[in-house]
């Protein structure tokens, strides 16, 4: 059996997107670990399948599965990849979708300029904001957001000092996160702007995390006074993410680029 795909990033968090509409579809966990590979495979960090909605009010239904083969509720940058594969293929003329993962609903928006928005929902925040846990030799601070996807966010003084491996890992093993966190490492420039690094579960460290973006943003927003619309600056370049405040849904806009198609 072969499987038709396209290589896609959003600012360096790339990803295999595939149409599960029109092809037959099992991959085993085993399967996406080594096409994840990027000596041996073609190299990701999610691949993403987009399959027939499942309920009403959805056009599609949208599943992501990170380089360990385990399936997760959201991506950001994956969603905005995702709605870019959607109208290159014509698979929908729309330029407003929305799409389901197992977590939630998305509205994602074409827009000029290659740009894609998608919308991640009302956050989850902890009723207490700002948590600690014991990591051996240090307590790491952080706060905690839900997108779709758990987020511990992490205020360093700069982003380039920040032990995001050692630190990502051990938090991802803390028996507080059975299901695994992704971690942000979150520095403040100004009201407007921030620094952020991401190490995702089942990743590692990326390029570029809109879900974790959009968390480090709700999550400065209630600390420190971040303003409503904020430029993100990762790794593999610049998000923007809007969120008026408590209740109200988190917007993230950014490019969506196709690389290459392929069949394995």
């Amino acid at each position: 059996m072969t499987i038709e795909f396209t290589k896609m990033h959003g600012l360096g968090n790339d990803f295999i997107v595939i149409d599960a509409i029109n092809q037959a579809i099992d991959l085993s966990p085993e399967k996406i670990r080594m096409l994840a590979n990027r000596h041996t495979g073609v190299g990701f960090d999610q691949l993403l399948l987009v399959e027939k909605a499942q309920i009403r009010g959805v056009d599609f239904n949208y599943r992501i599965y990170n380089a360990d083969g385990g399936e997760v509720g959201q991506c950001g940058n994956g969603a905005r990849c995702l709605a870019r594969f959607i109208h290159d293929t014509g698979l929908s003329d729309k330029k407003e979708l929305t799409v389901a993962t197992f977590t939630r609903k998305m509205q994602i928006k074409l827009l000029d300029d290659n740009l894609v928005s998608a919308c991640l929902g009302v956050p989850t925040v902890a009723i207490n904001h700002t948590q600690q846990l014991k990591l051996k030799d240090q307590t790491i601070e952080y706060f905690f957001v839900d997108v779709g996807n758990p987020h511990a966010v992490i205020r360093v003084k700069d982003v380039s000092d920040a032990d995001v491996a050692d630190i990502g890992l051990r938090l991802n093993q803390h028996p507080e996160f059975p299901g695994g966190v992704n971690v942000g490492f979150l520095e403040v420039v100004a009201p407007d702007q921030i620094r952020l690094r991401v190490y995702e579960r089942g990743t590692g460290e990326t390029q570029s995390c809109g879900s974790g973006a959009c968390a480090a943003v709700v999550a400065g927003r209630i600390m420190h006074e971040l303003t409503h619309s904020v430029v993100v600056s990762l790794l593999g370049g610049e998000l923007r993410v809007e969120w008026a405040g408590e209740e109200q849904p988190v917007w993230l806009i950014g490019p969506a680029e196709s690389v290459f198609r392929g069949v394995f």
